[in-house]
Formats: C-alpha cells, sequence, structure tokens
C-alpha cells in the first residue's frame, strides 16, 4: 500500500480551473478501483495554519495498493494531465503507512503492511492529523492551534508541515514531516504547549471526528514556491 499525497499550486489566473477541479476530479478517483481512499482539499495561505485560504494551492490524498498503481496514475489519468496543463508546480510525497488511529468520513484508512514497529523506524517520518471540529469549539480550536503551530515548527527534527482541509474552519488537516520518530514523539507527548492542547481537546470535547497516522517517507519530488522541501533530505538522496 502506498499513499501519495500531491500539493498543486495554480496560476492565479487559472483559479477558476482550481475550483473545478474539485468537482470534476472526484470522478476519475471514485471509479478508479487501485484507490482505496481519497480526499480533495484546499489549503491555508501559503500552506500555513491559517483561516485564509490559498486558492492558488490545493491537495490531492490518495490510498494505493500498489506503487505499481500509483504511477499508472500518475502517467495516465486525467487528473495528472489536469494538472500539468493549468499548474504552476506541484510537490508529490509517497510514503508508506506504519500506523494510523481513528476515522475519516467514518473510514479507517492508512492500514498498515509494514513488519517494522513505527516505533523502531530511524528514517524520515510524515504524520498526517485530521478532524472534525464541533461547531460550538471553532473558536476554541483556533484559539490554540496556532501557537501550536509556531512551537512546531521550532521543534528538533521539524522538517516542514503543510494544513490542509475539507472545508474552511471545522475539517481541519495538517501533514508534517519529522527527521525521526523520537522527534515526532518528544514534540507530541513532551511539549508543555502541545500537551495542554491535547488536553483540551479531550476536556472540553473538540471533535466529532478525528485521525492520526505515521507513515515511512518513500519518496518526495517537484517543488513547491520553487524548491522540494524535502530534497536536503540525506536519507532519500538520489532518490529524489
Amino acid at each position: 500500500m502506498i499513499v501519495s499525497i500531491t500539493i498543486v499550486k495554480y496560476r492565479r489566473l487559472l483559479i477558476p480551473f482550481a475550483l473545478f477541479a474539485m468537482a470534476l476530479h472526484r470522478i476519475p478517483l471514485m471509479l478508479d478501483k487501485s484507490c482505496t481512499f481519497w480526499k480533495l482539499m484546499g489549503s491555508g495561505k501559503n500552506g500555513k495554519f491559517t483561516l485564509k485560504p490559498d486558492w492558488q494551492m490545493w491537495v490531492t490524498l490518495a490510498e494505493w495498493k500498489t506503487r505499481e498503481d500509483f504511477n499508472r496514475f500518475h502517467q495516465n489519468s486525467l487528473i495528472s494531465s489536469w494538472w500539468s496543463s493549468f499548474s504552476k508546480e506541484q510537490w508529490t510525497i509517497l510514503c508508506e503507512p506504519l500506523a494510523s488511529h481513528g476515522k475519516w468520513s467514518g473510514k479507517e484508512p492508512f492500514k498498515s503492511t509494514s513488519i517494522i514497529k513505527d516505533s523502531l523506524v530511524s528514517e524520515p517520518i510524515v504524520v498526517l492529523t485530521r478532524a472534525t471540529i464541533r461547531p460550538a469549539k471553532v473558536k476554541s480550536f483556533w484559539s490554540n492551534v496556532g501557537f501550536v503551530s509556531a512551537i512546531m515548527g521550532k521543534s528538533k527534527g521539524y522538517i516542514t508541515s503543510f494544513s490542509m482541509g475539507e472545508a474552511p474552519f471545522y475539517l481541519q488537516a495538517t501533514l508534517s514531516v519529522w527527521e525521526t520518530m523520537e522527534d515526532v514523539i518528544n514534540f507530541a507527548y513532551k511539549s508543555p504547549e502541545h500537551a495542554e492542547v491535547i488536553r483540551k481537546t479531550r476536556s472540553e470535547n473538540w471533535y466529532t471526528e478525528e485521525l492520526f497516522a505515521r507513515f515511512r517517507l518513500v519518496d518526495s519530488y517537484g517543488s513547491l514556491n520553487g524548491k522540494n522541501p524535502l530534497a536536503e533530505l540525506q536519507q532519500i538522496e538520489g532518490v529524489i
């Protein structure tokens, strides 16, 4: 199993094509039997965790049965042709599920097929968190997560992150990349600021649904804002 996350930046004049793609692209994804789960999402401005949307940047996340299935999609699909025609940039991350807890739209995607325990992985780790926020808790959520996002960017082992969502305000997700699993654990459980937010999510019951998943980084290619954000990772040198 392989998971692809492609972030596409459209030319400003072609933003209407980006909006139309949100409706059109779901059709080939639904019809492709090798694609077991998918989401089409927008993003915060410049991929940051903010209420201000970025109308040029859009995200396609998909789960494929095999790497070959993704390669076929990437080479031959309507979606790939669309991106080539209308986008300014594309950046794709490929990763292998290690562990996943929770649900997304009532489903449990990203089931691990790895024989390696995620705690033993010494390679770069991709983390995906997503949640459906209760309408009454939206204000509390947004008043807390901005500070945590800033703390994350200064944490040991942090490489990059990207904010995305199926809908503004209440359907939110964050993708982050870390040097090691130890760095992920230290931020998630040993950072006082993050630990306090986790406590609030439980005590104040912020979410109606949530998911936390970890992946082994397999590949990264393309560019975002002029560069591949993971190009300097020595662990995948020569692959990108």
